[in-house]
């Protein structure tokens, strides 16, 4: 197996397409965090996404993940189609960044976001639970359909969410 490096950029738009297309492919993500003492953690949660593509999902504050953001330190997610067919084009996308639990400056967006996604929320409440907001500042997309096997796109997030390209790594199987 060999990586190489292509120096052809894939532009802003096509890169936010592919993004929009894989966030909306599962409502569910992996979620890993680190603890203060380097231990790290994944947990299983349904997400809804805003324009920006910051991720919004419910927890249990006291949830060990919960904690870890709470702590501080980087934040990465998954989302994957969990129903691909191994040998068939996959697809996945993975997020790097920052989250924290939502305020009363950014909860009323958070759960806008939420809700509207997942409609049943705003008849059940979020009981004890709260809403945390992740933002990439880094993201990694992985669709053979759209961007070609074995291409691994990589690219910058800004506040705003507008996306730029950093680099695309080519996976081949070697002979």
């Amino acid at each position: 197996m060999t990586i190489e490096r292509s120096k052809r950029p894939v532009a802003a738009s096509r890169m936010a397409k592919a993004a929009r297309r894989l966030l909306d492919a599962s409502t569910l993500c992996a979620i890993a965090t680190v603890a203060p003492d380097g231990v790290a953690y994944v947990n299983t949660a349904y997400f809804a996404w805003s324009p920006e593509l910051n991720l919004v999902w419910l927890s249990e504050p006291r949830a060990k993940h919960s904690q870890n953001v709470r702590a501080g330190g980087t934040v990465a997610i998954a989302v994957y189609d969990s129903n691909q067919s191994w040998g068939q084009p996959d697809r996945g996308i993975q997020l790097f960044g920052s989250a924290w639990e939502a305020e009363a400056t950014d909860a009323a967006d958070a759960e806008t976001v939420y809700a509207d996604r997942f409609p049943g929320y705003r008849r059940r409440g979020p009981g004890g639970y709260r809403l945390y907001v992740f933002h990439p500042s880094r993201l990694k997309l992985f669709d053979e359909g759209e961007l070609g096997a074995g291409r691994f796109v990589i690219a910058r997030v800004d506040g705003s969410g507008r996306l730029s390209w950093e680099r695309t790594e080519v996976y081949r199987s070697g002979s």
